[in-house]
């Protein structure tokens, strides 16, 4: 991406400890749905705090069970910022089309698990309600997750054609 951005950092974000309150407090049906909304709050914070005013994502509604409209509604409530999702609606061959042009769909086909494979549950929730979302986080202590969670925040600079990162 950095072709195209000339640099950019990544902030690698422990999740660990969110995911597993999420496993111990909360319905396994929005496992997901919660998890996204962690990522997009604390995406929130570490971009008000770099001077962003936007967060941009790849998602495509319906792709997934988590990018159903609700679902995708439920998600976006979290953050106060605006959302642009450049793929949203775009179809499968679209996005595969473009990723191959820009270089990166070797990188997004690797096989490995993340956090959403790992974490999903096996009858996801996809018309979520707001109402639902927050009953089922009403266990979680979000502030600290949160603040834990950005305690251990680790940027890493990259540019474009460079080996080494900037700082």
């Amino acid at each position: 991406m950095t072709r195209y951005s000339g640099r950019m950092t990544v902030n690698v974000v422990s999740f660990t400890e969110i995911q597993e309150a999420i496993r111990d407090n909360c319905p396994e049906e929005f496992f997901t749905l919660i998890m996204r909304r962690f990522m997009m709050e604390i995406s929130q914070r570490i971009a008000k705090e770099d001077g962003c005013g936007a967060l941009i994502t790849g998602e495509n509604l319906g792709q997934v069970a988590s990018q159903t409209m609700e679902a995708m509604t439920v998600t976006g409530a979290v953050v106060d910022i605006p959302i642009f999702m450049p793929l949203v609606g775009m179809d499968k061959e679209e996005i595969v089309s473009i990723a191959r042009k820009i270089g990166t769909l070797d990188t997004a086909i690797l096989p490995y698990e993340d956090c959403c494979t790992v974490f999903t549950p096996r009858h996801p929730k996809t018309k979520p309600s707001l109402g639902q979302v927050l009953h089922a986080e009403r266990k979680l202590d979000r502030e600290a997750l949160i603040r834990r969670a950005l305690e251990t925040v680790e940027k890493i600079g990259v540019k474009y054609d460079e080996t080494e990162p900037f700082c």
